[in-house]
């Protein structure tokens, strides 16, 4: 046999099969809510966000306070004299 030059259209196809779904039905836009409902979502929003502020900030300072306090009963280290602040801190320390 001659070989012409061309390959057979099995070998030069290009097509893909894909893998898809075919959706029939449209589905409805949400419908617009009123300014009312709108305010009324913000501000709960703003609440709920301020009360989660407050309750950080309590628990922060609860636990420094307590890491303050269990630095103060460690009697036994040095303290510190004076302390002066350069790019880095010197501490001179009383003996």
């Amino acid at each position: 046999m001659l070989d012409t030059g061309t390959a057979s259209s099995e070998e030069t196809s290009t097509d893909e099969e894909v893998d898809a779904v075919v959706v029939n039905e449209a589905r409805q836009l949400p419908l617009r809510r009123s300014p009312a409902e709108l305010v009324a979502t913000q501000a709960a929003v703003v609440g709920g966000s301020f009360v989660a502020g407050a309750v950080i900030c309590a628990v922060v300072s609860r636990r420094r306070s307590s890491k303050a306090a269990r630095r103060r009963k460690r009697s036994g280290q040095n303290t510190i004299a004076a302390s002066r602040s350069f790019l880095v801190d010197v501490h001179m320390l009383q003996r």
